[in-house]
């Protein structure tokens, strides 16, 4: 069983095995029995989904944009974000559209109907390096944010070490511990992804407080003539500066993956036609954010800006209540991470147990395999969170590895393989598209890593 369905299934003869049923099944029907939950589910709402898909868009990736336009400038930069949000749109239409055609109700069971077991197995393994990936990334943030981080010898304090000092309580490991305790766990629990509705139009609304101050600073610096004019092109003088800018990909393929919950929300939706409106308009709004906060971002700290642009908060900006402004958009940032984890989660733990529990009930039906599943994941995030440097070196690895899988090469894949007859010549040569670009890139980042990790050991 993995990533939620889009539509319920027609009824099964009585030969088919119970198994096959339950695969098929709706992961959540909407209607629940009354034994089982004392509310009654009639659907998500348009807006719901648009702020349930928006969040999942909108994670971490935002953090480490602003240094993408240090390494791109501003006029490629922003290019390049706008192409991943169309090219985005059109992985997702081929998703949505191939899932229609084939009555298939999840992402694991389109890949399984156009590979096989081994196909959906493939996805699966994915939707767990990407969100384990993307779900540590999260925790350093927190951490970086809460108790600080050392960059280049260089140390930049947390919002509680500028509060009360450095103590054992707020250090990192503990700051992390608490959180995911107090935090993560409670949120972790829910069985249906409508339930964070709230919590998602929340963290959708820390996150715009978080670029309106990032916007007014950069407006005041602006008028006052305190902010130097950014690169607008990349700076390529040799051929290690050219294969740098190819370490961007990851980045902007991360920000842009919600693939593993399209499925979710759209079985979840009263009227599931409106998914694709609720992925354009979630696309759309993602984007404008993305460009805003990286202009921006750049613009303040230019050729300073760190790979989690948070740590770059923590300094005198020049403007009156500097320090105050400094903690709101750090405080308001990690509270937005903080209401994301779930929504992030919720598939993972969909996926580990279809892969490794692929002929058990439903895991909403078992108390002890969700506890089980929620914890181990909880503890190995955890864990993560306080061996992994940087968020950088997380984006680098899931961006090139399983989001990219994930975004483009499994629906470009499923685009070429056509199962249903139903691709168009623009379809097929847009999936070629995607995965020479997604096979390039990433060669040439794992290149450009090699020659970067031999010249430092010369």
């Amino acid at each position: 069983m993995t990533v939620g369905d889009i539509t319920p299934n027609k009824e099964k003869g009585s030969g088919r095995s119970k198994h096959v049923a339950d695969e098929k099944a709706p992961l959540l029907p909407k209607q629940q029995d009354e034994d089982a939950v004392h509310d009654e589910f009639n659907g998500a709402s348009f807006i719901g989904a648009v702020f349930n898909l928006s969040t999942t868009i909108v994670g971490a990736g935002i953090m480490a944009l602003p240094a993408t336009m240090k390494v791109l400038g501003l006029i490629l930069g922003v290019a390049l974000i706008i192409f991943m949000g169309f090219l985005t749109d059109a992985s997702i239409e081929f998703l949505i559209r191939f899932s229609k055609a084939g009555k298939i109700t999840s992402y694991g069971g389109l890949m399984g109907d156009a590979f096989g077991k081994y196909g959906k197995i493939m996805l699966q393994i994915c939707v767990l390096v990407n969100n384990i990936g993307v779900l540590i990334v999260y925790m350093i943030i927190i951490g970086d944010v809460l108790s600080g981080t050392s960059s280049s010898g260089v140390h930049h304090a947390g919002v509680l070490e500028g509060w009360f000092g450095q103590h054992w309580w707020n250090g990192r490991t503990f700051v992390l511990l608490i959180s995911t305790i107090g935090i993560f766990s409670p949120l972790a629990c829910f069985k249906r992804i409508d339930s964070l509705r709230f919590s998602s139009a929340l963290s959708v609304a820390l996150a715009v407080a978080f670029l309106v101050i990032i916007l007014a600073i950069a407006i005041f610096k602006l008028i006052s003539g305190t902010v130097v004019m950014p690169r607008l092109l990349p700076d390529v003088t040799d051929l290690t500066s050219f294969w740098k800018l190819f370490t961007v990909f990851p980045v902007l393929v991360t920000a842009f993956i919600c693939h593993y919950n399209v499925h979710n929300i759209a079985n979840e939706l009263k009227d599931t036609t409106q998914i694709g409106a609720v992925v354009r308009t979630s696309l759309a709004s993602c984007s404008i954010v993305y460009i805003m906060t990286s202009v921006f971002g750049f613009l303040l700290f230019g050729d300073a800006t760190l790979a989690d642009v948070l740590a770059n908060f923590d300094t005198d900006l020049g403007i009156p209540y500097s320090y105050l402004l400094n903690d709101a958009v750090r405080v308001s940032y990690a509270a937005h991470l903080m209401l994301v984890f779930p929504i992030v989660f919720y598939p993972l733990r969909i996926n580990i147990d279809g892969l490794f529990f692929p002929f058990a009930s439903p895991l909403p039906q078992s108390t002890k395999r969700f506890a089980f599943i929620t914890s181990g994941l909880l503890l190995l995030i955890f864990l993560g969170a306080n061996f992994i440097p940087s968020i950088w070196v997380a984006f680098q690895f899931t961006g090139a590895t399983a989001a990219v899988c994930l975004g483009f090469i499994f629906p470009a894949a499923v685009t070429l393989r056509d199962r249903h007859v139903i691709s168009r010549k623009e379809d097929r040569m847009l999936a070629i598209v995607m995965i020479v670009l997604s096979v390039f890139s990433n060669m040439v980042l794992v290149y450009g890593n090699a020659i970067s990790l031999l010249k430092k050991n010369q």
